[in-house]
């Protein structure tokens, strides 16, 4: 443990990180730096630093990355589609690459020889931040403190805290009932009556949206300006990413849209129940289909669909920064150049509907060919008689050699 003379370490100033960075000083010996990225949870970040300041830590970070989360890596994810198990929008999985990229440049700026998180070892969390760190930096040291010490309650850390003289506030409060994570593309809630998948999530849970009952009984009407398959507008009013998403965050929650209860498959092997809510995330997804139905070939449509499953997989699992998901987004990019246009959704009452999409440039719809009226010659129907035998002759050929398909 000596040779390890000084640390940086994902801080946000709550109980856990705070209990983890003296028992590092303890444990360790060593010199602490900590890093508290603003990535739009919507918390005071400033706390962080006066609870750091009073441990003894000399070098603090606290960046603004909303910017750059959004840009960097929401937008890149939003452009393949990218869902995992059919449902999961990989909220928390997203944000985990960029805290990992920043902590290997404090590292290198500070002259430390390790970094340190607060994930726990059950949770797929511990991978993300590992893995991205070992990609950026081969040499760095991890230190994992739940997979080392015996603090493995809240009562623990509470009594490490009060014996350490460790700043918690609320301290003998009651036990919070959920785990929760939030950034600009979701939060999640986790633990408590959450870990029965039968017990319905009460409703005061839920904290950025209302309940699809309780929307306006009014639509709210939103058009998004593509390019690159990146929304730039809304409403003919141009934002940065941080800014589309936060709006759509707010007009998505209040038309109770982006709730979500599931069981899904964690990365160490065991399944596990949680519930988001991501309404910007849900309203960008089904716009940008939209407009790629527009102007994107049928078969790179649906190449891109075929991939999405190994992408959203690579993302949740922590592979932000592996030579194959860079691959692919490339690919995804390159099939981004054409899509260009408007799209126009319905919110209502948790549905996100689409009502219009539009290309002038890029579409590739040609309503004279797909037209019932008369085409003037466009599309000779006589043509896909040929076409159907054709495909149809393999099956022809296995049912007179007596092959059953029953």
């Amino acid at each position: 443990m000596s040779t390890v003379k000084k640390v940086v370490l994902a801080y946000s100033g709550g109980l856990d990180t705070s209990v983890i960075l003296k028992w590092l000083q303890n444990e360790y010996d060593c010199e602490i730096v900590t890093f508290t990225a603003d990535i739009g949870q919507g918390e005071e970040l400033e706390p962080a630093r006066t609870k750091a300041e009073a441990l003894g830590v000399k070098e603090i970070f606290i960046e603004d990355l909303r910017e750059e989360f959004v840009r960097d890596y929401v937008y890149p994810m939003f452009r393949a589609n990218t869902i995992y198990e059919g449902e999961y929008l990989l909220g928390t999985s997203i944000a985990r690459p960029l805290i990992a990229k920043h902590m290997i440049k404090i590292a290198n700026d500070t002259g430390a020889e390790a970094i340190s998180h607060g994930a726990t070892g059950k949770g797929n969390d511990q991978v993300r931040f590992e893995l991205g760190a070992y990609a950026l930096r081969p040499d760095i040291k991890v230190i994992a403190p739940w997979r080392e010490w015996d603090l493995n309650s809240r009562d623990k850390l509470l009594k490490y805290a009060e014996e350490n003289n460790i700043p918690i506030e609320m301290k003998r409060g009651t036990k919070s009932p959920y785990s929760m994570d939030a950034n600009l593309l979701h939060i999640s809630y986790e633990g408590d009556i959450l870990e029965d998948p039968w017990a319905a999530p009460e409703e005061d849970m839920w904290r950025w949206s209302v309940s699809p009952e309780k929307a306006p009984d009014d639509p709210t009407i939103l058009e998004f300006e593509y390019k690159h398959g990146d929304i730039v507008a809304i409403d003919g009013k141009s934002m940065t990413p941080a800014e589309v998403l936060a709006y759509l965050n707010k007009v998505g929650g209040e038309n109770g849209v982006g709730r979500l209860d599931i069981v899904e498959n964690r990365y160490v092997g065991m399944k596990s129940r949680g519930c988001y809510e991501t309404p910007g995330g849900t309203i960008m997804l089904r716009a940008h289909r939209a407009i790629e139905s527009l102007t994107l070939d049928r078969e790179v449509a649906h190449l891109k669909d075929e991939l999405m499953p190994r992408y959203a997989s690579l993302v949740y699992n922590g592979y932000w920064w592996s030579p194959e998901r860079e691959l692919l987004q490339k690919l995804i990019d390159e099939s981004q150049l054409n899509v260009n246009g408007l799209v126009r959704v319905k919110l209502y009452k948790g549905n996100v509907t689409v009502t219009g999409r539009k290309s002038d440039t890029d579409s590739l719809f040609d309503s004279n060919i797909a037209t019932f009226e008369d085409d003037e010659g466009a599309y000779d129907q006589k043509d896909a008689g040929g076409f159907i035998k054709l495909n149809a002759l393999r099956m022809r050929i296995a049912t007179q050699l007596g092959r059953s398909f029953d």
